[in-house]
């Protein structure tokens, strides 16, 4: 079951520099950052309220996030959605005829993490994600 929204990820090209803009917008700095070395990305987060703003960048020019931004620039990546169980809820989901792009949880920087696809969910790329 869907929890609450967990975070938006919006990719950039440099992270250093979208966190200059994020950080001035918001008036907060970034909790942590972390490379993501299987996801091909470098990864920010900044928390507001109960909800984190990702920002990733791609390490790779072949990276899923790099082919984002060359496709459609810089700009919202997916929605983060938090849940119990990760693997319940992709079982589930693809019980009830929805595409996935993971069929079971792996590590990312929200936790265990499951990806759906975006032609599931009217273009939006979804992310499933359970605290660990």
């Amino acid at each position: 079951m869907i929890k609450r929204v967990d975070h938006i990820a919006i990719a950039v090209s440099n992270l250093e520099e979208g966190l200059k803009t994020f950080e001035n917008l918001l008036g907060i700095k970034s909790s942590h950052i972390a490379e993501i070395p299987d996801q091909k990305v470098k990864s920010a987060m900044i928390v507001v309220g109960d909800v984190e703003i990702e920002l990733i960048q791609p390490t790779t020019s072949d990276s899923g996030v790099a082919k984002f931004i060359e496709k459609k620039g810089e700009g919202i990546h997916h929605i983060s959605f938090e849940v119990d169980d990760v693997d319940k809820e992709l079982d589930s989901m693809a019980a009830r005829g929805i595409e996935l792009i993971d069929k079971q949880g792996r590590q990312g920087m929200a936790g265990k993490i499951g990806f759906l696809h975006p032609r599931s969910a009217r273009g939006v790329l979804v992310e499933l994600a359970q605290k660990l």
